[in-house]
């Protein structure tokens, strides 16, 4: 039991101490900014989009299907 003990608190501080995968979060960290600010940009963009595939699936169904 002591073993696994001392491999647990070996696996704590190396986790808390090393920093190699600082990038990765940093990274993610960014990328998780870009998305919220897209988010705050998308609203009327989506409704625009929205409306021309609408468009385009009205005109698909009134279009007679080819034989």
């Amino acid at each position: 039991m002591k073993i696994r003990t001392h491999r647990g608190l070996a696996w704590l501080l190396r986790l808390l101490y090393e920093d190699r995968g600082q990038d990765l979060i940093e990274y993610a960290l960014l990328a998780s900014a870009i998305a919220v600010a897209a988010g705050a940009v998308m609203p009327p963009v989506s409704n625009q989009v929205s409306v021309i595939f609408s468009k385009i699936t009205n005109l698909a169904q009134s279009t007679p299907a080819a034989n």
